[in-house]
């Protein structure tokens, strides 16, 4: 197993943050794989501002998504949100969490940290009480190891980093638009409605309503889990 492995109720996305603060490595991986779900979280140590470092949430989606899709039977659609949410066959099925050293977006952090959390079963009595959401076993996940997954997703987020590094946002945008949940309907994000339309270069969302286009820039997100 890769990184740092946290045990019983402990939660991996803060004790990334807690290892961050103290100055770990980039790439610190930290986990907490449990019969019922997958929660992990990765260290960044980013060069470039705040706003442009938020890019990692997306690409972190892109590599979980890429990781799955490796993983699962072909018929598993798996889609991402704006604000890091997961979607497995159109239903939610956890998402990423974000957290910096600092929130100004136009200051370079000294630390981001991606926390991930996958529910792999679904623990309530009736799970039909909630259709909107879901467990990757649910969805014909069963056979997908949580901890290969793991592994996978460590893998192709690194992969898309190196190609974030040397290609820049496009290849990540493209990438990212085509597995976008929501893109031309009707929604609130962070308080605001609109219509959600896509987003512009640094990932900010853009919503749509009858006066005007709105921008959510991704940096809004510190602090929402």
């Amino acid at each position: 197993m890769i990184g740092d492995a946290v045990s019983g109720g402990d939660d991996p996305f803060e004790q990334a943050c807690a290892k961050a603060a103290l100055g770990c490595e980039a790439g610190t991986v930290v986990h907490n794989v449990q019969a019922d779900k997958l929660r992990a979280a990765i260290v960044f140590a980013p060069e470039v501002a705040l706003e442009d470092a938020m890019a990692m949430l997306p690409l972190c989606g892109v590599g979980f998504q890429n990781a799955l899709g490796a993983l699962a039977p072909p018929e598993v659609a798996v889609h991402l949100t704006w604000a890091g949410g997961i979607k497995v066959n159109g239903a939610s099925c956890g998402g990423f969490s974000v957290a910096a050293s600092d929130k100004d977006p136009a200051s370079q952090p000294d630390w981001l940290v991606i926390g991930l959390d996958v529910p792999l079963m679904q623990m309530t009595p009736d799970p039909g009480q909630r259709p909107d959401q879901t467990a990757l076993y649910d969805e014909g996940c069963a056979e997908v190891d949580p901890e290969r997954l793991l592994e996978s997703w460590a893998r192709h987020t690194l992969v898309w980093i190196n190609r974030w590094e040397e290609e820049g946002m496009r290849p990540l945008h493209d990438e990212w638009m085509g597995l976008a949940d929501g893109i031309g309907e009707d929604t609130v994000i962070l308080g605001q409605a609109g219509t959600f339309v896509g987003v512009d270069e640094r990932f900010g969302a853009l919503l749509r309503d009858a006066e005007r286009t709105h921008l959510l820039a991704l940096s809004a997100l510190l602090g929402e889990r």
